[in-house]
């Protein structure tokens, strides 16, 4: 267990510097610019902070997921994908864990973060 720790720790901070470290500035801001437009688009409708609504509207949970994934799901796939580059390339290996955490990490969080503030700021200006 402490083996596979280290070895995914190594293997992560490895990543920021090396090949194809531009992704981690793209995919985050790619999915910055997808909360920020689905949250100005909430805000217009009048609808609950997205990432707050999930946990809190349980009869529209799976809509909101499902419309939340419709606009990161492709940068999800892009991230994912990527990542199994990556690991090919430098590891010559797949480690399945690993990509799923870097993908969910650098599309998924950023939008979730941002997509309900970004939608209370509107909300409360107008």
């Amino acid at each position: 267990m402490d083996d596979t720790l280290s070895r995914v720790v190594t293997n992560l901070v490895g990543r920021l510097d090396g090949p194809l470290h531009f992704r981690f500035i793209l995919q985050p801001v790619m999915a910055t610019i997808f909360a920020v437009k689905d949250g100005i688009k909430d805000s217009r409708e009048g609808r609950v902070a997205y990432f707050w609504g999930i946990f809190t509207q349980p009869g529209h949970r799976m809509e909101l997921i499902k419309r939340g994934w419709k606009s990161v799901g492709k940068i999800f796939i892009l991230a994912l994908v990527l990542e199994v580059v990556y690991q090919v390339w430098q590891f010559h290996t797949f480690y399945p864990g690993e990509a799923l955490l870097v993908a969910f990490t650098l599309a998924i969080v950023p939008y979730l973060l941002l997509r309900g503030p970004v939608n209370r700021i509107l909300s409360r200006k107008r």
